[in-house]
């Protein structure tokens, strides 16, 4: 017997594989709501190409209660992928990402607190940002949790983290999901807010729910309009139009990029098995990747003239370092990611090699406004 599913957020980059993978299974019918965001989608009226035809497409937002309500009637899993999303935009567009995200959910929960409904299960999409930097080893004080780096600091281009303690430089570790939340934006206060809401409503009403923090989601479909998110379609749309990759800071800073497709893995295996009630688990490869090698291969694979540029600018906020470790979910949910960053950054410049004529390089615009702002120095 199939299961109903509403993917919020569904038409959008993670979201649209999640339909596919979803359908492919042939247990569940899949039902996306979506606001279609100009920002993620351009100016169109219409889901995009790529869209699975199986599945049902409801245009609204998760802050439109009705709309919401009559649809998580409808339905027995909830995947709450709908946000906005971007960092740096956040810091300023500030009512914009707390209604989105914090509004929209709380409408989420409240409608599974006081409607009648057939809801087994909601999976929410967080995100590493919520940790803040890099859990570290200091070699005088042990493990520590490094604080977001001081304007003073950055000003001297002294990039790397202190231990919180002595002030001696740390060695980065793998951050596990029991290291504490140091959230450094609004978008990443808003996951952080997410979280909070979603367990506490959730154990208190014994709705079973999952928490999956994405460290860096690269792949196929993500958007090429945004210039606020997706560093390796940052880097490729502007080596496209001739343009080298611009990298901050000195380059070294490191993240974990992990493949669309091993998400889906995740986001499903968190839907059947049951070792996923009331657990939050980190989703990457918990292998380490610097920005600069990023720049390099992506420079390399579309135009090797192009060098990157390190400009050695930064912005206020960012953090340096921040690599997943994925035990648990590794151990209780059997995850295992399959695509290698070199593998999948392939098939992410050859589809946007595709797209190329349909999109504008819109990253210079973004850069202006950040410094617009006051956080781009």
């Amino acid at each position: 017997m199939t299961k109903k599913v509403l993917i919020t957020g569904g038409a959008g980059f993670i979201g649209s594989h999640l339909v596919d993978k979803l359908i492919e299974q042939k247990e569940y019918e899949v039902s996306i709501l979506d606001t279609l965001e100009e920002q993620v989608h351009g100016k169109t009226d219409n889901p995009p190409s790529y869209l699975n035809k199986d599945s049902k497409f409801f245009r609204g937002s998760v802050t439109d209660y009705k709309k919401l309500e009559d649809l998580v009637k409808e339905n027995e899993i909830i995947f709450h992928l709908a946000a906005s999303v971007g960092v740096g935009q956040s810091m300023y567009q500030i009512e914009k990402y707390v209604d989105n995200n914090i509004h929209g959910l709380a409408n989420l929960f409240d409608i599974l607190v006081n409607s009648e409904h057939n809801v087994e299960k909601v999976i929410i999409a967080s995100s590493n940002t919520v940790y803040g930097e890099a859990k570290s080893q200091c070699n005088k004080c042990g493990v520590v949790f490094p604080k977001l780096r001081l304007l003073d600091q950055l000003k001297h281009k002294d990039w790397e983290l202190n231990c919180p303690k002595c002030g001696s430089k740390v060695k980065t570790l793998l951050t596990d999901e029991n290291s504490p939340l140091n959230p450094s934006s609004i978008y990443a206060f808003s996951k952080q807010a997410q979280e909070k809401l979603s367990f506490m409503i959730g154990n208190t009403y014994g709705i079973n729910t999952t928490i999956l923090r994405f460290f860096l989601v690269y792949g196929t479909r993500q958007a090429l309009s945004n210039p606020y998110t997706g560093v390796c379609s940052i880097f490729s749309t502007r080596a496209l139009h001739g343009k080298p990759p611009i990298v901050f800071e000195d380059g070294n800073q490191t993240r974990d990029f992990v493949n669309v497709n091993d998400v889906c893995q995740a986001l499903i295996l968190a839907i059947e098995k049951n070792a996923a009630n009331g657990e939050i688990f980190n989703v990457g490869t918990g292998t380490p990747i610097t920005i600069k090698e990023v720049a390099e291969i992506i420079s390399k694979k579309i135009n090797p003239k192009l060098n990157p540029i390190y400009n050695q600018q930064f912005r206020i906020g960012d953090i340096r370092h921040c690599v997943a470790d994925i035990s648990k979910i590794k151990n209780k949910l059997g995850f295992s990611p399959t695509i290698t960053f070199k593998e999948g950054i392939e098939d992410l410049i050859e589809w946007i090699k595709i797209q190329k004529e349909d999109f504008q390089e819109h990253s210079h615009k973004a850069m202006l406004e950040l410094k617009e702002k006051g956080l781009l120095k």
